[in-house]
């Protein structure tokens, strides 16, 4: 990571600390830095890793309208963290890079479908505080989606931000999944610029 946690990162042991370096060793290429901050908590880690890993098998909502809607949450709460996990699980996963290097601009972006700007709006209107979806917003997805593949967007949504605030109150920053891999940068805008370098 390129700044200090606000919780020092302590060291992964142990038989299931073996377990879960190996696993992600062999997704990411190395052991992400911000396991050792969540390693303090090994429940913790455990549970939301586990959740994570469950949201991943929901298969109602299209694979790249979720990767645009996760990644869309990400830029709007500013979590770096988030947002370059979600890039290089793009390019594993063989989703469009373009589009998604440029959801963080989404709205000036000429790339994207309308229904993947719908998608995008409802992950942003979620993100805020209050959240601000709107009635029509969300008759216009459950018309274009069907009601499984809308709530599967709204927990995705969900625990998206989740997982965002606490990176963020942690002080756990982006690190480097994308660089790894070799994908060009993501564009930016400025409310991510400044949260990355918070």
């Amino acid at each position: 990571m390129t700044t200090q946690t606000r919780v020092p990162a302590t060291e992964v042991t142990g038989l299931y600390g073996a377990v879960v370096k190996f696993a992600t060793k062999k997704m990411f290429g190395r052991v992400p830095d911000s396991i050792g901050v969540l390693w303090h908590h090994r429940p913790v880690f455990t549970d939301m890793m586990n959740f994570g890993r469950k949201t991943e098998k929901w298969h109602e909502l299209d694979k790249s309208l979720s990767t645009l809607a996760t990644m869309a949450t990400a830029a709007t709460v500013g979590c770096s963290f988030c947002l370059d996990l979600h890039y290089f699980m793009a390019h594993d996963h063989g989703l469009d890079e373009d589009k998604a290097r440029e959801v963080p601009i989404w709205r000036e972006s000429s790339r994207f479908t309308h229904l993947e700007r719908l998608v995008m709006e409802y992950a942003e209107a979620m993100s805020q505080t209050p959240p601000a979806v709107t009635d029509e917003l969300s008759d216009e997805l459950l018309a274009e989606l069907g009601a499984p593949a809308l709530l599967e967007l709204a927990a995705k949504v969900g625990y998206l931000n989740a997982t965002a605030r606490s990176n963020i109150a942690l002080g756990i920053h982006s690190d480097g999944f994308a660089d790894a891999c070799g994908l060009a940068p993501l564009a930016t805008t400025a409310q991510t610029r400044v949260a990355s370098t918070s």
